[in-house]
């Protein structure tokens, strides 16, 4: 995989209580070694973060752990497409590069991300920002998606297996393919009592 093609160009700024900002982890340095601790090594580059007042780690970044994360559901994503959460937008730019995404509907709750990230990534023609809350949107009856990916957690936690559980319990009857950000690592993680 060529991670260097889903790195987000969102430029920095600071809207309300986040923050988009640019990173450098060097080889060897304490950057790099807490990524690794992590368990999500990070290769020496320069990479893009989300951030919001008062967290210490990145609700969202363009690391390579972070992309492979995303990979699976990119690579399989085709025609009307819903993503809840934009996050950095980094899914939104993978999916607006591939011919076979028609249309993508994206939810967001937060409109400092929207201030933020979502001036890069709008096209009118292929792509509509719905600025809710993903759990109590009301969809007209007749919506339907052929894939859905849902990312609207702020780190890995198995407490946020419920709440996967209930999106894909909302939109299991209007959508073919869904998966949510790092939900089979957070299984894994659980039958290991971790």
């Amino acid at each position: 995989m060529l991670y260097e093609n889903y790195k987000v160009n969102v430029p920095e700024g600071v809207s309300g209580d986040w923050k988009v900002e640019k990173f450098t982890v060097a080889e060897n340095d304490i950057m790099a070694i807490a990524y690794a601790l992590h368990g999500r090594p990070v290769p020496p580059g320069i990479y893009t973060r989300l951030m919001k007042k008062g967290a210490f780690d990145p609700i969202m970044s363009d690391t390579p752990a972070e992309i492979s994360d995303h990979f699976s559901f990119i690579r399989n994503a085709t025609g009307k497409c819903l993503l809840n959460g934009l996050g950095l937008g980094m899914v939104l730019k993978a999916l607006l590069g591939k011919p076979e995404v028609t249309h993508i509907d994206v939810v967001e709750i937060e409109q400092d991300i929207i201030n933020l990230a979502w001036p890069v990534y709008q096209d009118g023609e292929r792509v509509t920002l719905y600025h809710a809350d993903a759990f109590t949107i009301q969809w007209p009856k007749d919506k339907y998606w052929d894939c859905a990916w849902h990312d609207i957690w702020p780190s890995l936690c198995t407490d946020n297996l419920p709440e996967i559980a209930k999106l894909k319990h909302k939109y299991a009857h209007r959508v073919k393919y869904q998966k949510a950000w790092a939900e089979d690592l957070l299984r894994d993680y659980r039958r290991r009592g971790l």
